[in-house]
């Protein structure tokens, strides 16, 4: 593994840190900012290598040569800019949703929106197979939004699968973390259980630090199964049958715009952990249909920003191949 300087690692908390807010927003993907930031592969080889060989390390070598051997310096330096990232815009974006829904959503549509032709258009050689695998991951992505939850996302076994899935984000560039985390219901839930984590620490409080570490370590032992069991096969699909990868991707985040689009109406409403009532069940309507202020100008305004933001990293990671 590669030696570094103090300032070296700093640089890949920085990274860590520009990676964590993307990871948060769902349309720019964590492992695209990887990529861009030339990260990515050391990142899925150091990830990849970890396994329960490492006790056995331990025992025979001691902690300095599991540390050296498992790159531990460049993972544990990414993961505190990537942590301390998420926890400050957990607690951003959940006000947002609270405050300005409409405005955050919008926001949220023009990133994905935009990700999907950027997505798509990596897609080199179409044809009958990659355009009908796509066609039904946009008919079961869309289901799966008009889909009832079959569980709250709160609930710790729902967290485990959602952490399951969410890492594909982390292994292919291109799709994001938080998207997901959308298309499953579970993105506003996982938010709150990060700020209250970070409250219980601010805070000292005991029960909301102990409640939400227990959630985030059922999300994080998913996450960390999910990596290990399909790293290699996504890997190894991505770089023999990338056209169909990418089709399918693109066909997931068309079917499920329905999920981010800014105007709906409430079907159903559940109660969180604080007894409030939040939206459970919803269906997306027309500006003219919105109880309130539908916010339109503002809202297409945002639209237009998020494009330009894609559009952004998109130029970055051009050069960077380049």
């Amino acid at each position: 593994m590669p030696t570094r300087s103090f300032k070296q690692y700093l640089t890949i908390t920085a990274k860590g840190l520009a990676m964590g807010a993307a990871d948060v927003v769902p349309g720019v993907s964590g492992g695209t900012i990887a990529f861009i930031s030339g990260i990515y592969e050391e990142l899925i080889k150091t990830i990849d290598k970890l396994d329960f060989g490492i006790l056995k390390k331990y025992k025979k070598e001691g902690f300095l040569s599991v540390w050296k051997t498992y790159n531990l310096s460049f993972l544990m330096s990414l993961l505190l800019g990537i942590a301390i990232s998420v926890l400050s815009f957990a607690r951003l974006i959940t006000s947002l949703l609270k405050d300005q829904p409409i405005l955050v959503w919008s926001f949220f549509f023009g990133l994905v929106l935009v990700s999907i032709f950027h997505i798509g258009k990596q897609i080199k050689k179409w044809s009958i197979s990659t355009f009908t695998a796509m066609l039904i991951a946009v008919m079961l992505s869309y289901l799966i939004t008009l889909a009832e939850p079959i569980g709250s996302p709160e609930d710790t076994w729902f967290l485990f699968i959602a952490g399951f899935i969410a890492i594909i984000a982390m292994i292919l560039p291109g799709i994001s973390g938080a998207f997901i985390l959308l298309l499953l219901g579970a993105y506003q839930s996982v938010l709150e259980i990060i700020t209250q984590f970070g409250d219980g620490i601010t805070q000292l409080n005991w029960q909301l630090f102990s409640n939400a570490f227990i959630k985030l370590f059922v999300f994080g032992i998913g996450a960390l199964l999910g990596i290990k069991m399909f790293s290699k096969i996504l890997n190894w699909m991505f770089e023999n049958y990338k056209d169909l990868i990418l089709s399918i991707l693109t066909g997931f985040m068309i079917g499920a715009l329905n999920k981010i689009w800014p105007w709906k109406e409430v079907i159903e409403y559940r109660l969180n952990h604080h007894g409030e009532r939040i939206p459970f069940i919803e269906k997306s309507i027309l500006p003219n249909n919105f109880t309130g202020d539908p916010q339109v100008l503002f809202s297409i305004i945002l639209m237009i920003i998020g494009f330009l933001i894609i559009l952004l990293f998109e130029r970055f990671a051009n050069q960077k191949n380049e």
